[in-house]
């Protein structure tokens, strides 16, 4: 199966701000944070279509979220998830005494997986309470 190395920054997005104020636990919040964009490029190089759902694995842990297209670049080899609790399962936890993890220029690995659900924020968070991710 092809895997593909890419660099992760992530943000705040106003999807991700108006799906927030529905509340985090809602359908909205997941199909507006559990994405990663990807440039066209990209996906086409990882050989899926936009809409497959992928594994993000970095040294830090691992996520399935959707593959979308960027809405900006073209930017090839950059990757970009929204902050959120799938963002937080593959940055960097240190806060360097900040308060808030490094969320940009995080090695990454992407790989399809079809067959693998795109978990909601609670899903996501019980499941990485109980040790499971």
């Amino acid at each position: 199966m092809a895997k593909l190395k890419l660099n992760l920054i992530s943000g705040r997005t106003i999807q991700q701000g108006v799906a927030m104020e529905g509340g985090k636990e809602k359908d909205a919040y997941t199909k507006a944070c559990g994405i990663i964009e990807m440039d066209p490029s990209d996906l086409k190089k990882l050989g899926i279509w936009k809409g497959t759902n992928v594994r993000v694995t970095s040294e830090w842990g691992s996520v399935v979220v959707k593959a979308v297209e960027a809405t900006q670049g073209p930017h090839p080899g950059l990757a970009y998830i929204p902050m959120g609790p799938w963002a937080n399962s593959v940055v960097n936890p240190r806060t360097y005494s900040t308060g808030m993890p490094t969320f940009k220029g995080v090695p990454i690995e992407v790989e399809p997986a079809m067959n693998e659900p795109v978990l909601s924020s609670v899903q996501l968070v019980q499941k990485k309470c109980r040790g499971e991710a």
